[in-house]
């Protein structure tokens, strides 16, 4: 059993039920994981994903192993039939092997380089994996897709609705720096797979995500009306789709402030964290009761020790 995609979820109300079960007892199975071994490999930075996957690993138990790419290990090369007489010093072929030799489950972080569209939503790294590991492979993020964190937003979101159909919001704000795709798009994933809730994108025009992920989802470039009567506002930023990974839009007034929030039916405000203060959303805003971005991050912990779980099952 792999977990790449929120996709692979056989049924997210289920799921959601588990892992509330879990956050109420999470050392109920701390012997699962006995004598086996968790390797985290990150190809970009991280504080939720790590401290939270390494988290629900110690939970079940688990020995973990954690590998920086970023200032630790080879360079690894992706591509078959590759002359390596440039900048890469290992192939994946071996690399994926031998880690999995030394490790029961692999988990993986590495965004996209958003310079190649197609290479990106190639996912060459977990693909990689994929291909050559001989353990299950668990994404803790990649360059399309962030699975991890779209469980951990469905887990917070029951906890806090209050009636049976809310209306979900996925907001575009403005950042400085091009941004991944991958949160967005697991959300608007995610999103597809409930029955019970109304949702909503919006973003300045031309900010469209991938016509394949939003499919027919209801998309509002208006972003006032888009927050009338919400119950959960969402908020990330992405790059540009079509003119891809660049910066095309920093209009501020896309700003979640407090009077746009006023707009909502009391609603509350999510964000996956990290987030540029006064840039994505208001002090005052992040900083209210309505705010369960702290919550959210809490949540992470069980969407990994749920996954971790299934997979340490089924083994």
């Amino acid at each position: 059993m792999n977990y790449i995609s929120i996709q692979d979820i056989d049924s997210l109300s289920k799921w959601v039920k588990s892992a509330l079960k879990i956050k109420k007892n999470p050392l109920k199975n701390q012997d699962l994981g006995k004598n086996k071994t968790l390797g985290m490999l990150f190809f970009n930075p991280s504080l939720r994903t790590r401290l939270s996957t390494q988290k629900a690993a110690i939970n079940l138990g688990m020995n973990v192993m954690v590998m920086n790419f970023t200032n630790e290990g080879w360079t690894l090369e992706f591509e078959d039939g590759a002359i390596m007489n440039s900048g890469a010093s290992e192939h994946i072929k071996e690399a994926a092997e031998v880690v999995s030799q030394y490790c029961d489950i692999i988990a993986i972080r590495a965004f996209a380089g958003l310079v190649d569209k197609e290479k990106d939503y190639a996912e060459t790294v977990i693909s990689g994996f994929l291909k050559h590991a001989t353990v299950p492979i668990v994404n803790m993020e990649s360059a399309v897709r962030h699975p991890m964190q779209s469980l951990a937003d469905a887990i917070t979101m029951e906890e806090y609705k209050t009636k049976h159909k809310p209306k979900v919001v996925l907001s575009w704000a403005p950042h400085p720096k091009a941004l991944p795709q991958a949160v967005a798009n697991s959300f608007v994933e995610m999103m597809q797979m409930q029955k019970d809730m109304d949702f909503v994108i919006t973003h300045p025009e031309g900010y469209e995500l991938s016509p394949e992920i939003t499919k027919d989802c209801k998309i509002e470039y208006d972003q006032n009306k888009a927050f009338e009567n919400a119950d959960f506002v969402y908020v990330k930023n992405w790059s540009n789709f079509n003119d891809y990974g660049k910066v095309t839009n920093i209009d501020p007034n896309w700003t979640v402030t407090a009077e746009k929030m006023a707009l909502t039916n009391n609603g509350k405000f999510m964000h996956c964290l990290p987030v540029r203060r006064n840039v994505i959303v208001t002090d005052e805003v992040i900083d209210s009761e309505n705010s369960i971005v702290i919550q959210q991050a809490n949540n992470r912990t069980y969407s990994a020790q749920l996954v971790l779980q299934k997979i340490l099952k089924k083994m």
